[in-house]
């Protein structure tokens, strides 16, 4: 994000965009809260000295710059790293909209973020060590299989102190 309103942080993937279509974008990338919670919505100032954003909120406004730009490749480097749980579940919404009839380059850690995917690479010390969809690569047992297990134990956890029992 760069120091400006929130509309020409977003219009920057397009700058001849009009108002209704940078809204409808942002409306597909899951970011009408996020405006309707702003001061002055779309005008108002973000960026360094402006309004605070969370790194998912940045994450769901440079979604919204994606599906303004329309490009038919997309490459996303850990786009949910920095997201909480809810900001998550609405940038995997935003990604329903943008990977549409794209091909879609994904690079990512949190293995719910690719589950989806037709096409999965496993990489081990530089190079492919499985490939499938999800389904296949569990099947393996290998690699993805443990790391997909890990996974599925990892969201149970809960951080915080347990109740003592005290005699």
């Amino acid at each position: 994000m760069f120091k400006d309103t929130l509309l020409n942080n977003i219009k920057a993937a397009r700058p001849d965009a009009t108002r209704e279509e940078v809204l409808k974008a942002a409306d597909e990338a899951q970011c009408k809260d996020i405006i309707d919670r702003l001061p002055d919505g779309l005008d108002t100032l973000v960026g360094t000295g402006g309004t605070y954003l969370s790194g998912g909120e940045n994450q769901r406004i440079a979604l919204a710059r994606a599906i303004l730009k329309d490009a038919p490749i997309i490459v996303l480097d850990e786009a949910t790293a920095f997201a909480d749980a809810e900001n998550e579940h609405q940038i995997q919404l935003a990604f329903e909209r943008l990977t549409q009839n794209k091909t879609v380059l994904m690079i990512a850690h949190r293995l719910s973020t690719i589950q989806d995917a037709d096409l999965i690479l496993v990489f081990k010390e530089g190079q492919i060590a499985e490939r499938g969809t999800h389904e296949e690569l569990v099947a393996l047992n290998g690699i993805y299989s443990s790391m997909w297990k890990d996974y599925q134990t990892s969201i149970t956890w809960k951080v915080g102190k347990e109740d003592e029992q005290h005699d």
